[in-house]
């Protein structure tokens, strides 16, 4: 990324030092553990088919390819095989298998040219291409007896079908990824660019039955987490197929989740809360927006893009400076103030593995990282 507005390389550098650092202690830390919440300083160790266990790995990947060292290659090296393992026992996978295997063998195939990890990730993408709702024209959202949902998440998993589709030559891949995107901005986005984080569809007739807030304050709000899958998983659609319908709609959106940010410019985890500036933070959303944002700008003549990279360098700045652990070499997790599920009480103000995840990810970007998971 060149033209930086806000951000000098040598601070950038300086911060990438810390996070390495980080990192490395957190290897030691973490062993062979899948980490998920932070809650005290300390990563637990969920279940591998949980939706969040491709995110360490990945960060481990972006590591060994910014600084060449083949430790972080090693310790990357065997998740892929870990989660392709839970196919064939009991387990919950759903549409979120591209957060856990784009991190993992997609990148591992592309930095490596592995032939395993290459048939783990066509795999998953056949699984993924299967939950589609052919009436409704979505990728279905979990499991049990949400048969007719679809959430904003699942745009970030549509990059697994789209690689899979250059992967395999295969053009249906594309053509569920493609259809899965039209939906979403037929009745996820909003007018305003707000988002929608459930929509409950009729799974025979395909129908849009009913918005749900799931994870947001209530159906007509506006989860900020949903607000970054939306922008960055439209200019995911954009950059794969060119399409520029999808490049208007990451703007749209991009320009709400940016009009609503409070003056740090981290978010709070919902934009439509009754007294907002009462409510937690959610710097998961802001990493994975920041990271999104520097997606759209890249899409765009740098006269355009600017405005897009100076708002993912002011979300990144302030996490860094008010949100970030790099100096406390102790604690497990890069950021503070996550929040996972405030409605149902799960994880509020804690580290969250995808939002480290995101913010080193801007932050390899930022630095001219040449490659992208998503």
């Amino acid at each position: 990324m060149t033209d930086l507005v806000i951000l000098q390389r040598e601070q950038l550098n300086l911060w990438w030092e810390k996070v390495r650092s980080k990192a490395d202690r957190m290897i030691r830390d973490i062993g062979d553990a899948s980490p998920h919440v932070s809650a005290s300083g300390v990563y637990d160790d969920m279940r591998v088919d949980w939706w969040t266990s491709g995110f360490w790995p990945g960060m481990l990947w972006i590591l060994h390819e910014m600084t060449g060292n083949d430790g972080y290659r090693d310790s990357a090296w065997v998740w892929d095989a870990r989660i392709e393992r839970c196919f064939v026992t009991a387990n919950n996978l759903h549409h979120d298998v591209g957060f856990q295997f784009l991190p993992t063998a997609v990148i591992k195939h592309r930095l490596t040219g592995d032939e395993d990890a290459r048939r783990r990730a066509l795999a998953a993408a056949n699984f993924l291409a299967g939950r589609f709702n052919l009436n409704g024209r979505f990728l279905r959202a979990w499991n049990q007896e949400k048969t007719g949902w679809a959430i904003i998440d699942s745009m970030m998993n549509l990059s697994l079908l789209f690689w899979a589709s250059e992967a395999s030559a295969d053009p249906r891949f594309r053509q569920i990824a493609c259809a899965h995107a039209d939906t979403v901005l037929k009745h996820f986005i909003r007018e305003d660019g707000s988002v929608h984080h459930i929509v409950a569809f009729d799974p025979e007739t395909g129908e849009a039955d009913e918005y749900l807030g799931g994870q947001g304050y209530a159906p007509y709000s506006s989860w900020s987490r949903g607000q970054a899958w939306a922008l960055y998983g439209m200019a995911i659609a954009c950059r794969y197929t060119g399409n520029k319908r999808y490049l208007r709609a990451a703007q749209r959106v991009a320009h709400y989740f940016i009009s609503c940010l409070p003056e740090d410019h981290v978010p709070h985890w919902d934009f439509r809360t009754p007294d907002p500036q009462s409510q937690p933070k959610d710097t998961s959303a802001a990493g994975c927006a920041a990271s999104g944002l520097l997606e759209i700008a890249g899409l765009l003549p740098n006269e355009e893009g600017r405005i897009y990279r100076r708002a993912a360098e002011n979300i990144l700045k302030s996490l860094t400076e008010h949100y970030a652990t790099l100096d406390e070499p102790d604690y497990q997790g890069l950021l503070r103030e996550g929040t996972g599920n405030k409605p149902a009480g799960q994880n509020v103000n804690v580290s969250l593995i995808y939002g480290d995840y995101f913010y080193m990810e801007t932050l390899a970007k930022l630095l001219g990282w040449p490659n992208r998971v998503f």
